[in-house]
């Protein structure tokens, strides 16, 4: 006979692991692989997407897949086992379908009759839990699917109770469910989530649910359960005058920095508008030059090198404000962000220790940078980090803009469109290449003054290029 401890090194579970910096959940795009395949350690068997970015999953062991515990299309918890795999295939396969059968049959009485516990009949209670068919729902401690019925729960909770019985072990109270800004914010509040009454998917604790906890005078306004699971993709009738889309993935992150930023750190934008028709002329020469060969050579890149010199003339302004410790953080380097439209979103990579980098290094990195996220390859680690953020929106025939600071960070600039404008030169009205240029800063951090001399420096690089070489 199969015994517990072999079937239980025998089934591995994997769980979805923290891709990013605190990251809570992700979702499955795709599978690579099905129950009954081999997969190899080191095997990529899915990929996942987060809300930072698209990540390929590799298996820690060689074996058989035995299930999948989440399709295609399902958002997961950090921590939550997403496949099982048989690392011993061939051994013992009779004893684990007899489980299945006797898990089935057993599962529903436990619950009813919790006084009938002889120690005879106690092992056959326990058996397909500790032989392994415990691998569905049933005893992982991962939260139950959407659907599962009420006898069904009812049964899992049994058998979890009993095989933490057998292990010595009394039953640990239920953590509730919540997510750490949900729980920040009732510890804020003096609420104690175990007597919230949890309204989310799965039982998760809500924002709404500790506001309404903290106000049980006032009349609660409705809440209406999920009863169904969210579609995967837009959903759209024939005669239909309205598309839904889901708000998950990249574009639920970036709605939620945004709303945090915007409503957390007091947003000042300045503007100024600048004759860049000598930076133009360079960007063609710097294009023939041999020592920059085979690069990305256009307008970002000396802006990028403009506000670097900007920020060195003025190094307060990269800095962070520490809102737990009442610190500002003043950062000796610079991880220069450039933001990017993909097909997954707005994301924000940057460029490490850019202010270390020679202009040919730049603008390898610049290219690198926009490359990788074209192909939907950019890593969390790449947009970790940031300190400084470039937005340019004149790539969209767009004058000028109000960026919203990335979270975390102490100013944006804004570039907008490069357009020929009539423009006094030398006393004389002539035809120049002109852009308007707008600096978002977060007023704890930086005032008026130097938000202007950084924005002032910014465009004078831009007008006179010279200055990166006086400058710099």
């Amino acid at each position: 006979m199969t015994t517990m401890t072999e079937n239980a090194a025998r089934y591995r579970e994997f769980k979805m692991p923290d891709v990013g910096e605190g990251l809570t959940e992700a979702e499955i795009l795709k599978w690579y692989v099905k129950p009954g395949d081999t997969v190899t350690d080191g095997q990529v068997v899915c990929e996942v997407e987060t809300a930072k970015a698209a990540v390929e999953l590799p298996i820690p062991y060689d074996g058989v897949v035995h299930e999948l515990h989440f399709d295609e299309g399902v958002t997961v918890d950090v921590g939550t086992a997403i496949i099982t795999v048989d690392v011993a295939p061939g051994s013992g396969d009779a004893p684990f379908a007899e489980a299945a059968e006797a898990s089935e049959a057993a599962a529903p009485a436990a619950p009813a009759e919790p006084a009938e516990s002889p120690e005879d009949e106690a092992p056959k209670g326990r058996q397909p839990v500790l032989v392994g068919y415990g691998v569905s729902e049933a005893s992982t401690k991962r939260r139950p699917r959407k659907g599962v019925s009420v006898p069904e729960q009812a049964a899992a909770d049994a058998l979890r109770a009993v095989q933490t019985e057998l292990n010595g072990q009394a039953p640990a109270p239920a953590r509730p469910l919540a997510k750490p800004p949900v729980r920040k914010l009732a510890k804020d509040l003096g609420i104690d989530l175990a007597t919230v009454v949890p309204t989310g998917p799965d039982g998760i604790v809500t924002r709404e649910d500790v506001h309404a906890a903290a106000a049980p005078v006032a009349e609660p306004a409705p809440v209406s359960r999920e009863t169904t699971p969210a579609p995967a993709a837009a959903v759209q009738a024939s005669d239909a005058r309205e598309t839904r889309i889901p708000v998950k993935g990249v574009r639920k992150a970036t709605a939620q920095a945004m709303i945090g930023s915007a409503f957390t750190a007091p947003h000042v934008t300045e503007f100024v508008t600048v004759d860049v028709t000598r930076t133009m002329k360079l960007v063609e020469q710097l294009k023939s030059d041999k020592d920059m060969a085979g690069l990305r050579v256009n307008p970002l890149l000396l802006i990028a090198k403009a506000l670097l010199v900007a920020i060195k003339r003025n190094p307060d302004v990269n800095a962070s404000w520490d809102e737990v410790n009442q610190e500002i953080v003043l950062k000796h380097y610079v991880n220069l962000g450039i933001a990017a439209a993909t097909p997954r979103g707005l994301i924000v990579p940057n460029i490490k220790d850019a202010h270390t980098k020679t202009l040919p290094q730049l603008a390898e990195s610049l290219g690198e940078l926009v490359s990788t996220a074209r192909e939907g390859k950019t890593s969390p680690a790449a947009m970790s980090g940031g300190t400084v953020t470039i937005t340019n929106v004149g790539v969209f025939g767009v004058d000028t803009g109000t960026p919203i600071l990335n979270p975390g960070e102490s100013a944006i600039l804004a570039v907008g469109a490069i357009k020929l404008q009539p423009w006094v030169h030398k006393g004389k009205v002539k035809a120049r290449q002109v852009t308007t240029l707008a600096l978002s800063f977060d007023h704890r951090l930086v005032d008026g003054e130097l938000g202007s001399k950084v924005l002032a420096d910014v465009a004078a690089v831009l007008e006179q290029p010279k200055r990166l070489i006086t400058w710099g």
